[in-house]
């Protein structure tokens, strides 16, 4: 039992220090106001930078990212199987 909890502690800390590396990252998109969603059972993470974000066009990238514009602005970020990440 101690192992078990061992290692859940680890994930947490390599979760922790993985959102820590992120953070310099979402400092620099262009608002200040985020919103996050995780959807669990999708392991799908949305990023919004409008309260009500609608967006008129998306683009997919390869690597499982979605980008959402509202006309030129970026108004969202949804990340496909974020967990692996």
């Amino acid at each position: 039992m101690r192992a078990s909890g061992r290692s859940q502690k680890s994930a947490s800390l390599s979760n922790g220090e993985y959102l820590l590396k992120s953070l310099a990252h979402l400092l620099q998109l262009p608002k200040t106001h985020m919103w996050l969603d995780y959807d669990e059972e999708a392991d799908t993470l949305y990023v919004h930078f409008e309260d009500k974000p609608a967006s008129t066009h998306s683009e997919i990238r390869d690597d499982g990212v979605i980008l959402d514009y509202k006309g030129r602005r970026l108004v969202g970020v949804t990340i496909l199987d974020a967990s692996q990440r």
